[in-house]
């Protein structure tokens, strides 16, 4: 059955878990995250399963072929050692204008962070990273987009901190953005 979700989270502890059962659909899957931070910690404050680690645990558990970041802007010691052991190529916020001429040999998973985005668009999130993509860029990334997508979460919309619902709004735009791209481009399961 090819059945395909776009979740909205929470924390990104989400995405391990959905990429577990996509997994068993998928013999090949990409996955292009968005997101200001790597989110490859081996653990943190002592949890393995944590919002700062779930692509370790999928990298490790080899539930993916591939796993491409981008907007990174946090990028510690380890995580760049994580990053080098898994494979994973990261296109810092630096260099965007690459991500443009990324080629995806299989379908993707897209996970989106809104902290990919500046602060001064998606002001709702828990981790504010400042220097972000603006909400056009990020728009602009996923029409753009010239592959099949298997499935998707948005993910650490924070409502406490976002008083004028700005970010809500962005959610919403986001979101009818990756479904209409979803629609586009049919995706068969392997």
């Amino acid at each position: 059955r090819n059945i395909r979700l776009i979740s909205l989270g929470g924390d990104h502890a989400i995405t391990y878990p959905i990429l577990k059962s996509y997994s068993k659909q998928f013999d090949r899957l990409d996955i292009l995250h968005l997101d200001a931070h790597p989110d490859l910690y081996d653990s943190y404050d002592g949890n393995r399963y944590s919002h700062a680690c779930p692509f370790a645990r999928i990298m490790e558990e080899k539930l993916v072929s591939r796993l491409v970041q981008v907007g990174i802007r946090t990028l510690n010691p380890h995580q760049k050692q994580q990053a080098e052991r898994f494979g994973v190529e990261i296109i810092d916020m630096q260099h965007l204008q690459k991500a443009r001429a990324i080629r995806w040999k299989n379908p993707i998973y897209l996970s989106i962070d809104l902290d990919v985005l500046d602060p001064a668009f998606a002001p709702g999130v828990s981790h504010h990273e400042p220097g972000g993509m603006s909400t056009r860029r990020l728009i602009e990334l996923i029409q753009g987009l010239q592959v099949p997508i298997a499935g998707a979460d948005i993910v650490e919309f924070n409502p406490k901190r976002d008083p004028a619902e700005i970010t809500a709004m962005v959610v919403v735009k986001i979101l009818k953005e990756v479904a209409a791209r979803m629609l586009e481009l049919p995706v068969d399961a392997t």
